[in-house]
């Protein structure tokens, strides 16, 4: 029996789609859509066409919209006319975010609600005729804002700081409108957004300021009153250190205590320098005492000399000793004199010191008494400075903000929208456009939906890519009820193709074809029976002897097709019954078709046991020693096991598939159940290939083309395979 891997290799006529590269996987694949394009091009054809007849039928039956565009120009910073700063600081983003925040502003219900207050829409008849409201009372604002906002377009101009806002609507006149009143609305909105807040802010500090100026008033007279009624005369005010208002920094008492205590420090220097002068007997800048004492000196020295050199009696020693004593009596009067001066100065300092001492504490008595007073004036004096100090810096930032306020706009209207002559929409090019972009969308999707969802086999190379088996051939639908005479007929195209399948199946082993072949399929129907007639027709014109043993044991159509007139009574079931019976007894010779017919015969109760029975063996190589080729047409899988038993007793099966018929799922579980079985594949044959999938390239190198051989038109009611 054949090696798999050898049948698999042995299929020159036919390219392995699994097995090629990605191009020929990609030349395969896209014949695949051409091909359903093509079988689908009546249904695609009426598509395209419909859409453009829609697209007709819109353009012709469609509102005509008029629209109108007001250009407006969009700075992020404005000149500011005064040096003042604005109560918020302007933004850091660049210019692309803030371009691309104006536009999507422009877009917002904030900007609609505007447009419609501003604008009365909800009652302006004219505006609600244009965009569609036909019954005003069920106008709502929500809607009326969608309503807005699908008409309403924002284009920005590449490259600029421009912007085109447009509205269009059935009413020319309506468009320019709102066009013009949304632009207007946007650049009041953004004046409100810089400049609003300034507003606000002076409303705020004027009520502020004056409050303050009252609760100041308020503040200041307490101050003054408690002043007054507790005696707390301020004698002096000086600048606070920060340049701020002046403040209180000294009463009457305190003035007093101060000059007080200044007097007693001096007095009491005055006593201790009194007392000093009068301990050291010193005389403060005196020149008569120098003299009366420098003149003594002198006398008592000559005194002295006279009294060495002299006796007490000479004269002149006694004139000089006289001199002495009166120069000694004027030198103490004179000190005597002055010790009095520095005492009563003494005396005069500490009567000073006690005088001022019992005035300094009675001042001290009268400050301690206006300490408890103080702490609360000064509280009074330091909420009074506070009052005005806030209504100072209140004031101040109030004119500054009244100053900032004459700033200007960075968003100006550039082009006023003007009432537009004729309408932008519809547009019959672009609508056949689209309607024909739709149709040839919608084609495509088909087309890759049909083939991408097919659970059929359509194309052959699906054969090799989906179902791993090697492709023998692909038969053309029929364009015949009879397909007999295609069979017999050397020239036919249904001969060339089974002609060329049985080359195929030369070229499977090194011997050739294998011996006993057995023909099967999923169903019935799917040109099994076919298929196995013009195979051994076609090994019968190459000069081998060849028997076709009818297998299918539940329900024959091969005596009908080869126009037998009635059915043989022995056959199959007869040599699987009777082993005494040789196959030679029971075969017809079809000289019409050149090949040997094994009829089933009798049909019997129980065709799988027969066929699992070793007597098929036996029958099977009793033939195998009278005939060059046997081609047995067994019953279809199904659910039954007559093929599976049939399988075992020949060296390989074809698997006839109809194309697009039966489900690859289905025929994978067939297969599956034949490999399970140690079945041999030798490949399938894809039948009834309709002429929209002749584009899959499957010519036999004769000049001849797909349509024809044997159609589903000559199908019986009950699944017959005569056709």
């Amino acid at each position: 029996m054949a090696d798999q891997s050898s049948m698999t290799e042995a299929q020159p006529s036919y390219p392995a789609g699994a097995g090629g590269t990605e191009n020929d996987i990609f030349h395969l694949n896209l014949d695949r859509y051409i091909n359903e394009a093509r079988s689908l091009r009546y249904w695609l054809g009426g598509i395209i066409t419909f859409m453009i007849l829609a697209g007709l039928m819109v353009t012709l039956l469609a509102t005509e919209l008029f629209r109108a565009n007001a250009r407006l120009e969009i700075n992020q910073l404005a000149a500011n006319v005064t040096d003042i700063a604005m109560l918020e600081t302007d933004s850091t983003v660049n210019e692309l975010q803030y371009l691309n925040t104006q536009y999507e502003l422009l877009e917002s219900r904030f900007m609609t609600s505007r447009v419609i207050e501003a604008g009365n829409l909800m009652r302006n008849p004219d505006f609600l005729a244009a965009v569609g409201v036909e019954d005003e009372t069920e106008v709502t604002q929500q809607g009326l804002e969608d309503t807005l906002l699908d008409n309403l377009t924002i284009e920005p101009i590449a490259q600029s700081s421009l912007v085109d806002i447009g509205f269009s609507s059935a009413d020319p006149e309506v468009s320019a409108t709102i066009a013009n009143l949304w632009a207007d609305e946007f650049i009041a909105a953004n004046y409100e957004k810089r400049f609003g807040t300034n507003i606000e802010a002076r409303n705020f500090l004027e009520q502020q300021i004056e409050e303050l100026r009252i609760r100041l008033a308020e503040s200041e007279t307490e101050l003054v009153e408690y002043a007054n009624a507790n005696g707390i005369l301020v004698l002096e005010s000086g600048a606070s250190e920060d340049g701020g208002s002046s403040t209180a920094s000294q009463s009457l008492i305190a003035s007093d205590l101060s000059a007080i205590n200044s007097a007693l420090a001096k007095a009491v220097t005055d006593r201790i320098v009194a007392e000093a002068n009068l301990r050291a007997g010193a005389v403060e800048g005196g020149s008569s005492q120098d003299a009366l004492a420098n003149r003594l000196a002198v006398a008592e020295g000559e005194l002295a000399s006279l009294k060495a050199n002299f006796g007490e009696g000479y004269p002149l020693l006694i004139q000089k000793d006289a001199e002495v004593a009166s120069l000694r009596k004027a030198v103490d009067d004179l000190r005597g004199s002055k010790l009095s001066d520095l005492q009563a100065n003494l005396n005069a300092s500490v009567l000073r010191e006690r005088e001022l001492r019992g005035e300094l504490q009675a001042a001290k008595s009268n400050f301690l008494g206006q300490q408890g007073q103080g702490i609360q004036y000064g509280i009074l004096k330091r909420e009074a400075d506070t009052n005005r100090e806030l209504y100072e810096a209140l004031l101040q930032r109030y004119k500054e903000l009244e100053a900032a306020g004459a700033g200007q706009n960075n968003i100006k209207l550039i082009d006023e929208a003007y009432v537009p002559d004729e309408p932008y929409s519809p547009s019959l090019l672009l609508n056949l456009a689209a309607a024909l972009a739709l149709g040839l969308g919608a084609c495509v999707a088909i087309v890759y939906l049909r083939t991408a969802l097919s659970q059929t086999l359509r194309d052959p190379h699906d054969v090799k890519r989906r179902l791993g088996l090697t492709l023998l051939g692909a038969i053309p639908d029929a364009r015949t009820d009879d397909i007999v005479p295609e069979i017999i007929h050397r020239a036919s195209e249904t001969n060339e193709a089974y002609a060329s399948i049985r080359t195929n199946l030369s070229f499977l082993t090194s011997d050739g074809a294998p011996d006993t072949i057995m023909v099967t399929s999923s169903v019935p129907s799917e040109g099994k029976s076919v298929s196995a007639t013009a195979l051994a027709t076609s090994f019968s014109q190459l000069g081998k002897r060849t028997l076709l043993i009818d297998a299918d044991l539940r329900n024959t159509r091969l005596v009908e097709m080869l126009d037998i007139d009635a059915p043989p009574k022995l056959g199959l079931s007869s040599l699987l019954t009777n082993k005494n019976l040789r196959v030679d007894e029971v075969v017809h010779p079809q000289e019409r078709f050149g090949f040997d017919f094994l009829p089933v015969g009798q049909t019997p109760p129980n065709p799988v046991e027969l066929l699992a029975s070793e007597r098929l063996k036996e029958v099977i190589d009793e033939a195998k020693g009278q005939y060059d080729q046997i081609i047995v047409d067994s019953a279809p899988m199904l659910a039954l096991a007559d093929a599976i038993e049939l399988s075992k007793a020949v060296e390989g099966v074809i698997y006839v598939i109809e194309a697009d018929r039966i489900k690859l799922r289905g025929i994978e579980n067939a297969l599956t159940r034949l490999r399970t079985a140690d079945a041999t594949i030798l490949g399938a044959i894809v039948t009834k290939i309709n002429e929209g999938d002749s584009a899959y390239g499957y010519g036999y190198g004769y000049g001849y083309g797909y349509g024809y051989g044997y159609g589903s038109s000559a199908r019986d009611d009950d699944g017959d395979d005569k056709a």
